[in-house]
C-alpha cells in the first residue's frame, strides 16, 4: 500500500459543522468529510479491495464509498489532518492479513493437576456429609 498514491485519490469537503458554537458555527466550515472510492481505487490491487471490502463493509456506503466525518476541533486544515490519520490508520487495518492459528494440545500435566483438583474437592464435599447408621 503507498500511502501517497491513496491520498492523491481522497475527495475532501468542507461543511459547516452543527451543534452549539454561537454565530462561528453559522459562518465558518471547519468540518472535513472524506469520501474514498474503495472500489474505483488505482492504488489498491483487487485482492486488497477484496479484503478492505470484507473488512469495512459496515462502514461503506451501498456503491462502496467509505465517508469519514471530522469536526473535533475549530480549524479546517487540523479536521483535515485528523480524518487523513484516522482514514490511513482503518486502511491498514482492513489490509492485514491475520496470522492462522497454531492448533495446541493441552499437556498431561494440565490434566492431571484438573483431575486432582477436582477428585479433592469431591472428597471435601463427601466428607460433610453426615455419617450413615
Amino acid at each position: 500500500m503507498d500511502k501517497e498514491k491513496i491520498i492523491t485519490e481522497l475527495n475532501y469537503k468542507a461543511v459547516r459543522s452543527s451543534g452549539a458554537g454561537g454565530q462561528n458555527v453559522n459562518k465558518v466550515s471547519s468540518k472535513v468529510v472524506l469520501t474514498f472510492d474503495l472500489l474505483n481505487s488505482f492504488s489498491l490491487s483487487d485482492e486488497e479491495k477484496e479484503r478492505s471490502q470484507k473488512k469495512l463493509k459496515s462502514k461503506l456506503t451501498l456503491e462502496g464509498i467509505l465517508i469519514l466525518n471530522c469536526d473535533e476541533d475549530r480549524s479546517q486544515l487540523k479536521n483535515k489532518s485528523i480524518v487523513t490519520k484516522r482514514f490511513l490508520e482503518i486502511i491498514e487495518k482492513s489490509l492485514l492479513i491475520p496470522k492462522p492459528r497454531k492448533a495446541t494440545k493441552i499437556p498431561k500435566s494440565v490434566i492431571e493437576k484438573r483431575l486432582k483438583e477436582k477428585a479433592t474437592t469431591s472428597e471435601i464435599k463427601q466428607n460433610r456429609k453426615k455419617p450413615e447408621l
